[in-house]
């Protein structure tokens, strides 16, 4: 059995399907992230295949610029995770309304999730520095 240009054309249809679905229905940015990512490379296995069935490298030339394109793309994105996570403890899609267009109404989640109580960071004692004795080693010598 061989496979042909339908047996590519399937896993990526199935790639981009499965990629969408979760792009639709997850609220975690990361998650949205590697779903939309699921979603390039569905496109880019179809660039393969019409290559190989045409016998050029068109299709070759084009993935490797979604993958130049992806790798840029996550960089980027890794920066906005972080930047959003410092600044709202979350990467909850949902928690994003401040970012909307002026004039357009609040979207409510019909789901809201349940906030865990937070906690405040550590902090250690900078480098160099003898901490502060408690009041029983003061005590004790």
């Amino acid at each position: 059995m061989t496979i042909t240009l339908w047996h590519f054309l399937a896993v990526a249809a199935a790639l981009f399907g499965i990629g969408l679905v979760g792009f639709l229905t997850r609220r975690n940015l990361i998650t949205m992230f590697l779903c939309a990512e699921m979603m390039l490379q569905g496109v880019a296995i179809n660039f393969v295949a019409f290559a190989r069935y045409h016998g050029n490298l068109d299709g070759q030339v084009f993935v490797m610029f979604i993958l130049a394109v992806a790798a840029c793309e996550a960089g980027i994105a890794l920066a906005l995770f972080v930047s959003l996570w410092r600044r709202q403890r979350s990467l909850d899609a949902t928690d994003l309304q401040d970012l909307r267009e002026l004039g357009t109404p609040l979207a409510m989640d019909a789901d809201p999730l349940v906030r865990p109580v937070e906690e405040p960071d550590p902090t250690l004692t900078p480098a160099g520095a003898r901490p502060k004795p408690t009041a029983e080693e003061v005590a004790r010598v």
